[in-house]
């Protein structure tokens, strides 16, 4: 037993003679309210004790660092052996304008660099492409060929640097133009690192940017995790992404079990299609999670979530590689708790979640700046945003020892409650037949919009605060400088893709496209044959183009 029964038993006798005190002060106060829960609506009790923990066991449920079941974190030594990585999410206008951000970042002390593509990039489409119009570079940095690429890059050492990329249904192109670049580098694929998010049940679920049904789409997702076990060893191929999940509406246990889910699909879909042993591969899985203003709440998730892939990697798969037990993963603020009223408020949301994601055991965090609820971050911003995780990092003293919160009554007891809650929707998904089953049937999607729709009723009826939306609302207007993406990016992103167009060897491109559509057709990995097409400057279009020739084009059945 975690506690004895002497101490549990004394516990006991405190808490009624404690609860009886609360009565009578309740007495006096009858509108003190009843209720307290999180933010996903997890019920919350007054006081916590060893009496809630009771039945855990210390070497069995909690551990220590670096040891099953991981709980408390994946290294020894925590953060005092290092800091987790400084990875702001960066991505906007053209290629030369994101290298110019990063080159920035990178002086002012970020350890790892972050990309955000825009919407036609996202969606596999030419900057030229007429569903592109007006979309070029706007929310994110435009990529169409390996040139683009190579201006991204410039000057970034890619044998010293991780860059990840936040790509899903065009993921296999744009991780070929990164290893047609360094080899154009001459950097060996076997020294370069990074991750792709490469995440597509996620965006079936919550974020939607499609480009081909389900089932060919893990299939290009084995691809790339095949690929990369035997060539590219230190890159994660894929982050399996609850951040999106709940930027969605989803609550902390359904972005948790969602996402735990989807990592389980595509570990059954590699060991099933490619025929690897899970401690081939499993090592190099990433994750990705959301940190949300309910700071309690948040730290517990994170822990449950090690705990929860350590036992599903040993128990379901039989890993035998305690790498293959650690759940890496990075963590990013919660876009959506940041709000345009009163948006200097978003500084204090994005330092208390950075917090909330560093008492958790991240790896990697990316700071929101304050004024993303309105555009890219601009300069200034982003630099507070940065200097948010440096003071963490540098100031608090909460890197000086390691997983401090454990034992808490409460964050052990709301750890165990996320972690079996989770627990049950995952054991419901596998009934359905797995998640590309439950998914079909709408069961994720149709969960995150009862919880998102129940958490907006919550604001409206004042039930939940947001400060400055519905409490401590003012008349002040607080002015925010923009950035603001000017229409001639577009305008020179197209001319210099005709360029491109114009000089390149269209024969080795058209062959190159029917090589992609014959690993398609024949079943073969696809990763060989567009890191040909992309060095003879094939277009990210044209390459999904092929993709949505063979496989056919999802189209989301817009369920209510």
């Amino acid at each position: 037993m975690y506690f004895s029964d002497e101490t549990t038993s004394t516990s006991s006798g405190l808490t009624r003679k404690w609860h009886d005190s609360v009565q009578r002060a309740l007495k006096g106060n009858p509108d003190q309210k009843e209720r307290f829960s999180t933010v996903s609506d997890l019920e919350i009790k007054r006081l916590y004790t060893p009496e809630d923990i009771k039945d855990m066991d210390f070497a069995r449920d909690i551990g220590a660092p670096g040891e099953f079941p991981y709980l408390r974190g994946n290294q020894v030594t925590g953060y005092r052996g290092r800091h987790w990585t400084f990875r702001m999410f960066s991505g906007m206008g053209s290629a030369q304008d994101t290298n110019a951000r990063w080159r920035m970042l990178l002086r002012e002390g970020q350890t790892g660099l972050s990309t955000a593509f825009d919407f036609p990039t996202l969606m596999g489409y030419d900057s030229d492409s007429p569903k592109s119009l007006g979309e070029v570079g706007k929310c994110g940095v435009a990529i169409d060929t390996l040139e683009d690429f190579l201006a991204l890059i410039d000057g970034i050492p890619l044998d010293q640097v991780t860059t990840s990329m936040t790509i899903n249904p065009p993921a296999t192109v744009l991780w070929a133009m990164y290893c047609a670049a360094a080899d154009i580098k001459g950097v060996p694929l076997s020294r370069i690192g990074g991750t792709i998010q490469n995440d597509m049940l996620k965006e079936f679920i919550a974020q939607k940017t499609f480009m081909c049904p389900p089932e060919p789409s893990v299939k290009l997702i084995s691809d790339t995790v095949e690929f990369g076990t035997k060539y590219v060893p230190r890159w994660n191929t894929i982050s399996i992404s609850g951040y999106h999940i709940r930027e969605a509406g989803a609550t902390a246990v359904q972005e948790l079990a969602f996402t735990l889910r989807d990592g389980i699909e595509y570990v059954e879909d590699v060991i099933r299609r490619k025929k690897l042993d899970v401690d081939d591969f499993a090592p190099r899985l990433s994750f990705f999670f959301n940190a949300h203003i309910d700071f309690f709440e948040e730290i517990c998730k994170l822990r449950a979530a090690r705990r929860m892939w350590a036992k599903i990697m040993r128990d379901r798969f039989g890993a035998k590689n305690p790498r293959s037990l650690w759940m890496r993963f990075h963590t990013q603020t919660a876009g959506c708790s940041l709000t345009a009223q009163q948006p200097y408020n978003n500084v204090v949301r994005t330092a208390i979640e950075a917090l909330a994601a560093v008492l958790g055991g991240t790896q990697s965090l990316h700071t929101n700046s304050l004024d993303e609820v309105f555009c890219l971050p601009s300069d200034h911003a982003v630099e507070v945003a940065l200097r948010t995780q440096q003071i963490l990092a540098e100031e608090t003293g909460i890197v000086n020892t390691i997983d401090p919160l454990a034992g808490s009554y409460h964050v052990e007891s709301l750890t165990n409650e996320i972690e079996e809650k989770a627990t049950e929707y995952i054991e419901k998904i596998d009934a359905m037949g797995g998640m590309i089953a439950a998914i079909e049937k709408g069961f994720p999607q149709m969960e995150i919009a009862d919880a998102s729709y129940k958490f907006q009723q919550q604001i409206e009826k004042n039930e939940k605060v947001m400060v400055g939306v519905n409490k401590y609302v003012t008349e002040a207007q607080h002015a925010v400088p923009l950035l603001e993406i000017d229409e001639s990016v577009g305008e020179k992103q197209i001319r210099r893709l005709k360029d491109i167009r114009r000089r390149r060897d269209d024969r080795a491109v058209s062959q190159s496209l029917h090589d992609i559509r014959a690993a398609c057709k024949n079943g073969d990995n696809v990763m060989p044959y567009c890191i040909d097409a992309v060095k003879n400057l094939a277009t990210k279009q044209e390459i999904c183009d092929v993709y949505r020739e063979v496989y056919g084009e999802y189209r989301d059945p817009g369920l209510y």
